[in-house]
């Protein structure tokens, strides 16, 4: 169970990277219709998603660190 709970850590310190990559503009649809949906997206939420990327990737951080400490210590 505690291999589990450091499983859904993991994937919330990528979904935090990922919101800060997307409003980064790293991830372009190829479709022109998507693209223009997505840059208007970016322009008006790109602000707080990137605070909201930073801030899950580092929280998520902190715990995967000290949950591996846990792990260790057991």
């Amino acid at each position: 169970m505690e291999y589990l709970g450091l499983v859904i850590e993991f994937i919330f310190l990528f979904f935090g990277i990922g919101v800060y990559l997307f409003a980064k503009g790293w991830f372009t649809p190829k479709d022109i219709l998507r693209a223009k949906n997505t840059n208007e997206i970016r322009k008006n939420n790109g602000g707080w998603m990137r605070i909201i990327g930073l801030a899950l990737a580092a929280i998520m951080t902190v715990n995967i660190i000290i949950h591996l400490q846990q792990l260790i210590r057991n």
